[in-house]
C-alpha cells in the first residue's frame, strides 16, 4: 500500500473524501511535480484551502542558497551580512563537484517553493508555498545563526544538519528561540545508529526522521529518543544543481526536517498564538502509523517511529485542546542563558562512541541524486510493488 493511501486511511472519513477529490484533479505535465509524492500524500490542494504559510517566516540554517532558482524567486528575505564569508569558508570544505548552495536551496524548495510555468504547475512546490525563507548560512556558527534568525523575525527554524558534539551555544540559542515563540526543527541523522546527534538532541527541538511513500520508517534514521516525528524523506525531488532550472532526487532526514518545518509554518499561520510546544502538540496528536506498525502495538514515542508520521491536514483541522505551553516533548527548563549549553541537554547514548566533533548535512543520498532539468523524469510515483523489509528500492 502506498503511503498516500496509508495517510488517507488514518485521516478520518471526511478528510479521506476530500483527499480523494483532490487526487482526481488535472495532472501536471511536469515530471518533477509528478514526482512530488508528499504533496499527493498530504492532499496539498485541500491543505492550501486552510493555510499556505502566508505571513510566516521560516529561517533555513544551512550551507548556502541559490536565490535565483526558478522555483524560489521572490521567496527569500535578506540574510545576514556575514553570510558570504561564512559561505566561502564552507565552500572550502566541499568536494570539487559540490556547490555550497545546493543543500540550502533544496530545503528552501521543500518548504516554500512556488514552482514555475503556467499557474506554477511545474517544478518544485513547497508544502507552505506562501511562507518566506530567511536564509542563514551557519557553517560553524549554529548558535550565532539561531540567535540572528530569532532576532530577525523567524517563526520557524529549520536545521537540516547534525553535529556529534554540540557547539558551546547551540542548545542555549535554541532555548532562546523557544522562549521567543519560535518552533525549531532538526533532522535526527542518517547514520542508522542509536547515537544522538545535535541539534536534534537539544531540549525543545522537534527531531525529524525520514519515512518513505509506503509509510515505512527509513532504516537510515538514527533511532533513539530524539526522533519525535517522521516525514517524507525518500525519493524526494529537490531544487538543486548547477543551474536555476536543475533538480535532483534525494533521500534523508534533511527533507523530513524541511517537511516538518513547512507543516509548522502552516500551523503558525492558522494558530499564531500557539507556543512552540503547542504546535508540536498538534503534530504529535495527529501523527499516524502504517497498519503494520499499528499491529505491533508500539509504546509511543518509539525509538524508530517517534509518534508517527506527520499529517498536516488533521493537524490543521481537528479540534485539539491547546494544552500546556510546554507541549508533549522535553523542553528546556528555566530562563534561557545568553550562551553555553543548556543544563540538562540530552547526552549521547552511552553505547555510541562519538569520536571528534563533526557537522554533516543530512541528505543520505545527495551524492547519488540524478541531476535533471524540467521535463525529464525524476521519479515514478505509481509503483506497484512494496519496498522490501531490507530497505530495497521503493520503485516498481
Amino acid at each position: 500500500m502506498r503511503v498516500t493511501r496509508t495517510l488517507r486511511a488514518t485521516a478520518g472519513a471526511a478528510l479521506t473524501g476530500a483527499l480523494l477529490l483532490a487526487s482526481g484533479g488535472t495532472a501536471s505535465a511536469d515530471q518533477v511535480r509528478k514526482g512530488q509524492w508528499p504533496l499527493e500524500a498530504f492532499g496539498a490542494q485541500q491543505l492550501w484551502k486552510d493555510a499556505t504559510g502566508k505571513g510566516v517566516t521560516v529561517a533555513v540554517l544551512d550551507s548556502g542558497f541559490r536565490t535565483t532558482h526558478q522555483d524560489l524567486t521572490g521567496q527569500f528575505l535578506a540574510g545576514p551580512d556575514w553570510g558570504k564569508a561564512t559561505e566561502e569558508q564552507h565552500a572550502k570544505s566541499l568536494k570539487p563537484n559540490e556547490d555550497v548552495r545546493d543543500h540550502g536551496t533544496a530545503m528552501a524548495g521543500i518548504i516554500a517553493g512556488h514552482g514555475h510555468g503556467p499557474g506554477g504547475s511545474e517544478g518544485v512546490k513547497g508544502l507552505a508555498p506562501d511562507a518566506k525563507i530567511l536564509p542563514v548560512p551557519e557553517f560553524k556558527n549554529s548558535g550565532l545563526a539561531t540567535r540572528w534568525a530569532v532576532d530577525h523575525g523567524a517563526d520557524v527554524i529549520n536545521m537540516s544538519y547534525t553535529e556529534s558534539v554540540p557547539g558551546a551555544d547551540d542548545c542555549a540559542s535554541i532555548h532562546y528561540a523557544l522562549e521567543k515563540g519560535v518552533v525549531v526543527v532538526a533532522g535526527v541523522g542518517n547514520d542508522g545508529l542509536p547515537k544522538k546527534n545535535y541539534p536534534a538532541a537539544c531540549p525543545g527541538v522537534i527531531g525529524a526522521g525520514s519515512v518513505d511513500q509506503y509509510g515505512e520508517a527509513d532504516d537510515a534514521n538514527n533511532a533513539n529518543s530524539t526522533l519525535d516525528l517522521l516525514a517524507p524523506g525518500v525519493k524526494i525531488p529537490v531544487a538543486m544543481g548547477k543551474s536555476d532550472s536543475a533538480y535532483r532526487t534525494a533521500d534523508g532526514s534533511s527533507a523530513a526536517s524541511a517537511y516538518v518545518s513547512a507543516a509548522a509554518a502552516l500551523l503558525k499561520e492558522k494558530f499564531p498564538k500557539l507556543t512552540p510546544g503547542q504546535i508540536a502538540n498538534r503534530l504529535v496528536k495527529t501523527a499516524g502509523l502504517a497498519q503494520a506498525e499499528k499491529d505491533k502495538h508500539l509504546k509511543l514515542p518509539d525509538a524508530h517511529y517517534g509518534y508517527g508520521f506527520i499529517q498536516p491536514g488533521p493537524a490543521l483541522r481537528r479540534t485539539i485542546a491547546a494544552g500546556p505551553a510546554q507541549g508533549p516533548l522535553p523542553m528546556p527548563q528555566g530562563k534561557a542563558p545568553q550562551s553555553g549549553v543548556v543544563p540538562g541537554a540530552d547526552k549521547p547514548e552511552a553505547d555510541a562512541p562519538m569520536g571528534g566533533k563533526e557537522k554533516v548535512m543530512l541528505f543520505g543520498g545527495i551524492g547519488l541524486g540524478v541531476l535533471v532539468v524540467v521535463g525529464i523524469v525524476v521519479g515514478v510515483v505509481v509503483a506497484t510493488r512494496r519496498r522490501n523489509n531490507n530497505g530495497g528500492q521503493a520503485w516498481g
